[in-house]
């Protein structure tokens, strides 16, 4: 199976999405209010976790699945996977959150 028609399941495409849906999220809030700290973690604090945390079963699950049956593009994809997600990471990292 090639990196296309894998890339169409949901346990390959999913996890890219909730990393983008995650770095929209941080965005927004930058948008409205600010660099400032808050003094309690608001909404969009927990919709990032909730993305984040959410995203590692559903990798697991592709890895277990299509990791031995198809090698080359399930690691291509991970590895989109991965990058997405320290894209996602990046902004709350740098922006020490």
């Amino acid at each position: 199976m090639n990196f296309a028609s894998m890339f169409k399941r949901p346990s390959a495409f999913l996890p890219v999405l909730m990393s983008w849906a995650a770095l929209a999220v941080v965005l927004m809030r930058l948008i409205t209010h600010g660099v400032a700290p808050q003094a309690d973690e608001g909404t969009a604090a927990h919709l990032w976790q909730l993305l984040m945390a959410a995203q590692l079963p559903i990798v697991a699950f592709f890895a277990i699945r299509w990791g031995r049956q198809s090698p080359k593009a399930a690691v291509t994809i991970l590895a989109l996977q991965a990058v997405m997600a320290i894209v996602a990471l990046a902004p709350v990292y740098f922006l020490e959150w």
